[in-house]
């Protein structure tokens, strides 16, 4: 294999449609020749997964904000150490189901933790590493939640008040239009084939000028 891999991450709150899109990224890219990694946040590596199921445990009631970014963040260490990193050196395209945007989202828009607290964990644990690109799934916060409340599992951050999602909606937008080279904004809220057309635009553009 040649070239160096590339890193995808899929964002957006709850019920935007990562799930149902990932997918759909990942065979894109496998039919334009790339190795593809699959992978989630928090979690992606075997112990990353056991912090995971810490962390959104609906019976951790109570978590101090500063406890649950670092478990967030622990949790990074091990996925980039055990699953990102070695994808990407081998030449892999890894695509992610969120990544420290989420954290500027959830822990920094809503729980209000400074970004600056959060920049300074995200340099010690990744250094120069970003994602090349990034999609954010954008949805009106009660038409996500709608669809998530479909599900029969609700976990810890799927049980938080409406303001918290707005916030946290607040934040990727902020993101977005802070760096719109990186993330490419789609709107999640129509039927899922429009949304799948618009993703596979992007990443077959994305593709193409990546050959490598």
């Amino acid at each position: 294999m040649t070239g160096r891999g590339r890193f995808i991450t899929l964002e957006g709150i709850e019920g935007a449609g990562k799930t149902t899109q990932i997918e759909a990224v990942c065979t894109l890219l496998a039919e334009h020749g790339r190795a593809v990694v699959r992978t989630r946040e928090p979690g992606g590596a075997p112990l990353a997964e056991r912090i995971r199921a810490l962390l959104l445990d609906p019976e951790a009631t109570g978590m101090a904000e500063d406890t649950e970014l670092l478990l967030m963040f622990a949790a990074r260490a091990e996925h980039l150490a055990r699953t990102i990193r070695p994808a990407l050196a081998e030449g892999a395209w890894v695509v992610c189901d969120r990544f420290t945007d989420a954290t500027y989202a959830y822990q920094g828009g809503g729980r209000g933790l400074p970004a600056a607290r959060i920049a300074v964990l995200e340099e010690f644990v990744q250094g120069p590493l970003r994602p090349d690109l990034t999609l954010f799934f954008d949805v009106p916060v009660a038409v996500g939640l709608a669809r998530a409340a479909r599900r029969s599992a609700v976990d810890r951050f799927e049980a938080e008040t409406i303001d918290f999602f707005e916030r946290a909606r607040a934040a990727y937008l902020a993101r977005a239009v802070a760096d719109p080279g990186r993330i490419r904004r789609i709107d999640a809220s129509g039927d899922p084939t429009g949304v799948g057309a618009a993703v596979r635009a992007i990443v077959a553009d994305f593709s193409a000028r990546h050959p490598g």
